[in-house]
């Protein structure tokens, strides 16, 4: 299967990247950052050489139409699309910093959208497909310091509870996924130990298994949490 998984270059993408190709899958990455990601993907390509990657801040609808158009000229349709390219922003409504939430919306909303739009034709036409969107659990309840991210995260669950019910015709699956606190570089430096909170594998591998059900299956939502609970 060919495996499309946005934000790719580190963290919960990179796993999802490792996981895929050590099942033998083609991985399609892409992230902002060219030297991150192409350090990414010559690290994976150790583990299977099915891997390509295109750099392409996916905020902007032209990046995004970008990528989709080089994956067409690589002949690549995708079975799968994780979208997981975003960005954590602490604040509050009243006095975070002016355009916050417009970036919160570009990078954690409209790169779903816009990508997920570009891909959709050709997965609608095979009537086959995927697509995981990585949310959050702060799109399940307000939180201290979540502001325009927050309010972001909702967003996506909601487009992604829409895309479910639009593309049930046509034999697509909708995952929303919604991560408590995950071991990432984000929280390096915090004081926490990485015993309180969860892998980025441990992500991976429930998308990895909810990728992998019959047909006439899905999963609609992954909710995970810290077995302790989330961090205060």
């Amino acid at each position: 299967m060919n495996i499309v998984i946005t934000g790719s270059s580190k963290g919960i993408g990179k796993a999802l990247a490792i996981k895929f190709a050590t099942e033998g899958h083609l991985v399609c990455l892409c992230a902002r950052n060219e030297g991150e990601l192409a350090a990414t993907a010559a690290e994976i390509r150790q583990i299977h050489p099915g891997v390509v990657h295109f750099a392409a801040d996916l905020s902007l609808a032209a990046s995004a139409a970008g990528f989709a158009s080089w994956l067409t000229a690589q002949r690549i349709d995708p079975d799968i699309l994780i979208n997981n390219a975003g960005r954590f922003r602490p604040g509050s409504i009243h006095s975070e910093e002016d355009g916050q939430l417009e970036e919160m919306i570009a990078v954690n909303l409209y790169s779903a959208y816009h990508l997920t739009r570009a891909l959709l034709p050709a997965m609608m036409t095979k009537k086959s497909g995927h697509i995981f969107n990585m949310c959050s659990i702060a799109s399940l309840a307000a939180y201290h310091n979540g502001g325009s991210y927050s309010i972001s995260k909702f967003a996506l669950m909601g487009f992604s509870k829409n895309l479910r019910e639009e593309l049930k015709p046509y034999n697509l699956k909708v995952t929303a996924v919604y991560p408590g606190a995950v071991y990432t570089s984000s929280w390096e430096g915090s004081g926490i130990p990485p015993s309180r909170i969860m892998e980025v594998s441990d992500v991976a591998s429930l998308i990895y298994a909810a990728s992998q059900l019959s047909p006439q299956a899905c999963v609609e939502d992954i909710v995970l949490r810290p077995q302790q609970g989330d961090l205060d």
